[in-house]
């Protein structure tokens, strides 16, 4: 096994942890995946994180093929097409974080009603129909909702986050599931004031030059 390997399998282990201790994920809910070569690394089906290791992470080929370890997440088609579909995407994660689940349960797009939603890539987050888990169908669904973001929910089931890498996917997971709750706080009050077009284009600016200069 190679550092690189190494790296990785301990990154996608203490990523998963981070998703549990964070609250976007319970017991052996959600799952995630990190590019590794032409293939992918990624969480194993049905396992508590506490009990995960290292050498849990599953390798596989974006052909579907196991090519190390045991059994992988139920989830692995979205997780393949979407690392094939999208080469500048690192890796993928999925949770049953609370607020974006409750907003995929009401079957709704996330408006923009807070600018931080640009952290997904536009100006909403999409949401899927319902599909059952583990199918092709999800993965369609999902690849459809992502065009031209780094988020979406799937209806009646959670939450996708996509990054370059496994601590970008986390930020956006974490800003997703924070929009989603300013969301669902504003429908309990009343309907939110949304951004508009050209105030959302703004703020989409503002980050590229923030990026700049960074």
């Amino acid at each position: 096994m190679t550092m690189t390997e190494q790296t990785l399998r301990q990154q996608l282990l203490e990523t998963s942890r981070r998703m549990v201790e964070l609250g976007l994920n319970r017991g052996t809910a959600g799952n995630a995946s990190v590019r590794f070569g032409d293939g992918m690394l990624i969480t194993p089906s049905a396992m508590p994180v506490s009990e995960m290791g290292p050498e849990s992470m599953v390798r596989m080929g974006l052909d579907g093929d196991v090519r190390q370890g045991g059994k992988p997440s139920s989830e692995w088609r979205f997780h393949r097409d979407i690392l094939a579909a999208r080469p500048e995407i690192g890796a993928v994660l999925h949770m049953h974080s609370t607020f974006a689940t409750t907003i995929a349960c009401l079957r709704r797009d996330v408006p923009p009603v807070h600018y931080m939603i640009a952290m997904a890539g536009g100006d909403n987050i999409r949401c899927t129909p319902y599909t059952l888990f583990g199918e092709q169908a999800l993965s369609d669904h999902a690849l459809e909702a992502l065009r031209d973001r780094k988020a979406c929910l799937l209806g009646n089931h959670g939450m996708i986050a996509l990054g370059t890498d496994l601590a970008d996917a986390l930020a956006v997971a974490v800003e997703v599931e924070s929009v989603c709750e300013i969301y669902w706080r504003t429908l309990q009050a009343g309907e939110p004031q949304i951004l508009t077009a050209q105030q959302m284009h703004e703020v989409k600016q503002k980050f590229v030059d923030y990026k700049k200069r960074s």
